[in-house]
């Protein structure tokens, strides 16, 4: 990729993944990977435009009857699509189905945009990504060859050992800290070819293993307020993204929703 690339829009396209859970800002709304890779790519280009129609608990199905051709209709430089995890986490999961909505939105993108970005998500370390891990490689096996055959980038988080670090992991054990979105956004910048700021690989300093009781109580905390509503929607058919709107459905200027620094000031990671 050309180190110097310059990108005028980018559109994203996925599930909470993608909307941003669990990096919270102040005012309770989400920013995320995407929002943090808008922002640098709109510091470096006047006019940059951003749209990102990710909404939480999608499946495959979805991101491409509600998701896909809007994207695809907006023409950006860069897209990326990010989706099909969720389904693999149902118990029951039709990966063949799965495979082919993958493959029908990546045909729908890739001639509609510059760039297509795809990705080999991220796991948390534990029982349940022990459990899954059959089905999650056998979606990214066929995420890599759809890249190959189409011209797409594949962005790969799942290949890190860091990100399955549980310190990069929120309560709910589902979605990335504020920490671990920076790190994901430091590796989608690489891969569309811009100059490196970090090695987004680095590890985290040692850690210190928790008491017994602490760690039931952790578990019994994400049992209560995570699992078991998760399940409840399960079984009722339900999900934490319906009728909920994308974050930000048309391809606009970014303007960035984070609270201008005095002069002189800087954020410091």
């Amino acid at each position: 990729m050309e180190m110097n690339a310059t990108y005028t829009s980018f559109v994203a396209v996925g599930d909470s993944f993608t909307e941003g859970m669990s990096d919270l800002r102040p005012d309770g709304s989400y920013r995320g990977w995407a929002d943090l890779v808008a922002g640098r790519l709109a510091a470096r280009t006047p006019g940059f435009r951003y749209a990102n129609l990710a909404v939480r608990g999608k499946l495959i199905g979805q991101i491409v009857e509600e998701q896909v051709d809007r994207a695809a209709a907006m023409g950006a430089d860069v897209v990326t699509l990010v989706g099909g995890l969720n389904d693999t986490l149902r118990p029951k999961c039709d990966m063949g189905r799965v495979r082919g909505l993958l493959e029908e939105a990546v045909e729908r993108l890739a001639p509609s945009c510059g760039q297509l970005v795809l990705m080999r998500s991220p796991g948390r370390n534990g029982p349940v990504m022990e459990r899954f891990r059959p089905r999650m490689e056998e979606l990214f096996a066929h995420i890599d060859a759809l890249a190959a055959r189409h011209g797409a980038l594949v962005v790969d988080l799942y290949g890190a050992e860091v990100l399955g670090d549980q310190r990069l992991w929120d309560v709910d054990r589902l979605h990335l800290t504020a920490e671990g979105h920076r790190r994901v956004a430091e590796a989608v910048w690489q891969t569309l070819g811009l100059a490196a700021e970090e090695d987004w690989r680095t590890p985290l300093p040692p850690a210190i293993r928790l008491g017994w009781a602490a760690r039931r109580s952790a578990d019994a905390r994400f049992a209560r307020e995570h699992l078991v509503p998760w399940i409840g929607r399960r079984l009722t058919g339900r999900s934490s993204g319906d009728g909920r709107p994308a974050k930000r459905p048309e391809l606009l200027p970014y303007e960035s929703p984070e609270p201008a620094l005095p002069d002189g000031d800087s954020m410091v990671s």
